[in-house]
């Protein structure tokens, strides 16, 4: 079998303010289509990437966004987390964090990929997540490749453009909602 070159955490740039993002749908967990293009119809759009239900670190960042949702929504925006987790994994992220937004799942790791934010993590760092943090990578996500996204955010405008963005490798360090609220365009 051929060893495919999957990306490290540190070859994983994520796109950069400025850029123009390609159209992409996926289906929630509600199994539900969501449409980039259509969404930007009604304002920005706010995309969270979220490594899975078994990360508590991901499940603090979301419910932390729930708790602030209206005023994300008070400036026009619509949010929406991804996941490269297949709906059973999903729902329960959303039992965890009461997350009332779309939670995406990533298949193929089409949209991280769009992003640029998939990395393959290291061995010891792949048995550790399924171990430890239970995360069963290959029953949870879409193949056996174990690859996860790093958990960015990023603003799109009503014209298909990054206008702001939170990467970091570092899986502890997210975007706060105080940033995301501070860097939704005005959508009027």
């Amino acid at each position: 079998m051929a060893q495919t070159n999957y990306k490290t955490v540190k070859e994983a740039k994520g796109l950069q303010v400025g850029e123009t993002i390609k159209d992409f749908s996926a289906v929630d967990l509600h199994d539900s289509t969501f449409t980039l293009s259509e969404a930007l119809k009604k304002g920005p759009v706010v995309v969270i990437f979220y490594r899975g239900q078994w990360c508590p670190v991901c499940n603090k960042h979301l419910s932390h966004l729930q708790d602030s949702l209206q005023l994300i929504y008070e400036k026009g925006a619509t949010v929406i987390a991804v996941s490269p987790e297949q709906s059973e994994f999903l729902k329960r992220t959303a039992e965890k964090t009461h997350a009332s937004f779309s939670l995406l799942y990533d298949e193929g790791y089409k949209i991280s990929d769009l992003f640029d934010v998939t990395f393959k993590p290291d061995t010891m760092t792949t048995i550790m997540y399924n171990t430890l943090l239970s995360a069963n990578l290959k029953k949870a996500n879409t193949d056996d490749s174990q690859r996860l996204p790093i958990p960015a955010t990023f603003i799109i405008g009503t014209d298909g453009k990054i206008v702001w963005r939170h990467f970091d490798p570092d899986y502890k360090k997210r975007s706060t909602t105080k940033q995301i609220i501070e860097n939704i365009p005005s959508s009027k």
